[in-house]
């Protein structure tokens, strides 16, 4: 339960009688409302019988919504009957009241002013009581001081949640020029990728890039990949972070601002993998000791090229899907904004009820469910990667398949692509043959034919085709990068084996 939710009048350090309200507005728009039935269309997306301040008038709000919305007249006659047995309506004039709201309507097309100042009041007295109650609960020692402030925000985005008006209806041709507008955008930036750039140019050119609003996941079994990919995307994005300052503050005009959830591997751990791709000093020298001057030289000399590359991570084990959008929310106000979020790994993540009654395939549901709402709320594009179910190694063909992804119900639904790292040689260097044998032979030209490479098996792409597109791959400094497009590889594409 938020602790921070808005209390019943009467209960915070504010008076009743001093909070925020406007009476003759509430009843100028009651009027409009009795008058003109009309009238409510234009209100309903954003007004509640919730948002007046005398409880009177909410009871005759939520009266007049009841009979609109069941096709029936909402005028003061009719809407008496509803309040017989209220000593509210009495003490206040009965039918008379009613008809005198009526008889001092304003215009209608004034309602939306008066319902405008009614709203705004109301967040006001909401302010206050969440105040007071984050002024009582500040001094207690035993809720942490970061958790009482990401409760506040919580409490805060949903109360500026609560009002806003559904987008509804878009005309065709409004949707027609934000098309043009991506178009236009996509064809002025590098690459001239609809999306944002990984850096990967052959996967670049398969997805056109990290789309605003997508889910994505990327999955794979242990020691294909899958964070090293994650990693890699993450810095090729960051490094080429360009900006142009606009009224709004900045805009993004070429790679992005990433926020990075690694649920695994500490912050520290995360920028060792970094470094060691931006120096090419191998990963696993770095992680016992064995570097000599000229690695250090190299360490130091991409540490300060890379040390400004906005990418912000958070390393917090177990976090929730609320705070986990909290903090992008947090984030995404700042003056650089926010460009992609990663999420290592989807499993990981909670739903932050302590268990209760569900099992672990609604929380999945869930949790995808959440990461695919935040992705569209803040407009960029979410990464989630996410493990594969043990049955991938009882097959012959270990390549994945969207049926391989655990609890995999939600996330093949709600994703709008579906990606799996795979690594033939992994798989082929735990079958070596007796050496001297035929077999050794085929065997070895097989792993020097695999060599440095990876694949990227695209099983769902909603915009787009599914396909297997060919990576790099160097084991030393773990780093996925462009291949070389020679008969050696055999090209960049291919189709998924049937």
């Amino acid at each position: 339960m938020n602790a921070f939710a808005p209390m019943p009048y009467g209960t915070d350090q504010v008076t009743v009688s001093s909070m925020p309200h406007n009476l003759e507005a509430e009843q100028a728009l009651l009027g409009s409302l009795m008058f003109d039935n009309a009238v409510f269309e234009r209100l309903s997306d954003r007004l509640r019988g919730s948002h007046m301040y005398e409880p009177f008038h909410q009871r005759l709000f939520e009266a007049i919504e009841d009979h609109i919305r069941q096709g029936m007249l909402a005028e003061p006659t009719i809407l008496m009957e509803r309040f017989k047995q209220d000593p509210a309506f009495h003490e206040f004039g009965g039918l008379r009241y009613l008809a005198d709201l009526v008889d001092r309507a304003p215009p209608a097309a004034n309602a939306p002013d008066y319902a405008r100042v009614i709203y705004d009041l109301a967040l006001r007295r909401d302010l206050i009581r969440i105040g007071g109650e984050m002024i009582k609960q500040a001094p207690n020692p035993e809720t942490p001081a970061d958790e009482q402030i990401e409760q506040a925000e919580q409490t805060l985005y949903s109360l500026a949640e609560t009002g806003k008006p559904s987008s509804g209806f878009v005309s065709f041709s409004t949707a027609l020029a934000g098309a043009v507008e991506m178009a236009g955008e996509a064809y002025q930036r590098e690459g001239k990728l609809a999306g944002l750039a990984t850096g990967l140019n052959d996967l670049d050119r398969k997805l056109g890039g990290l789309h605003p609003s997508d889910l994505l996941i990327l999955a794979g079994r242990p020691s294909m990949g899958k964070t090293a990919l994650a990693t890699n995307m993450a810095f090729n994005v960051a490094r080429a972070y360009q900006w142009e300052p606009t009224p709004e503050g900045r805009k993004t005009v070429n790679g992005g601002v990433v926020a990075f959830y690694s649920l695994e591997m500490s912050a520290e751990q995360l920028a060792m993998r970094i470094l060691a791709d931006a120096s090419g000093v191998s990963s696993d020298k770095l992680r016992k000791g064995e570097i000599d001057a000229s690695d250090f030289g190299k360490l130091r000399d991409a540490a300060v090229e890379i040390g400004e590359s906005p990418l912000y991570i958070d390393a917090t084990g177990g976090i929730s899907i609320s705070k986990l959008a909290a903090r992008a929310r947090r984030l995404k106000r700042m003056e650089h904004g926010l460009d992609l979020i990663i999420v290592d790994y989807l499993q990981l993540v909670t739903t932050g009820e302590g268990g209760g009654q569900k099992n672990r395939v609604q929380e999945v549901s869930e949790i995808t469910g959440g990461l695919k709402a935040l992705a569209k709320e803040l407009g960029v594009p979410i990464i989630a990667l996410s493990q594969l179910s043990r049955q991938v190694e009882q097959r012959e063909d270990k390549r994945p398949q969207l049926s391989d992804l655990r609890e995999s119900g939600s996330i093949e639904q709600d994703a709008d692509c579906v990606m799996f790292v795979y690594r033939e040689s992994y798989y082929l260097g735990r079958a070596e043959p007796r050496e001297g044998s035929e077999e050794h032979l085929q065997w070895q030209q097989d792993m020097d034919r695999l060599q440095g490479q990876a694949e990227v098996v695209i099983g769902k792409q909603r915009h787009g085709p599914i396909g297997i597109v060919k990576l790099a791959f160097d084991a030393d400094t773990v780093r996925f990068g462009n291949l070389a497009h020679d008969d050696r590889y055999g090209g960049a594409f291919a189709d998924i084996p049937e």
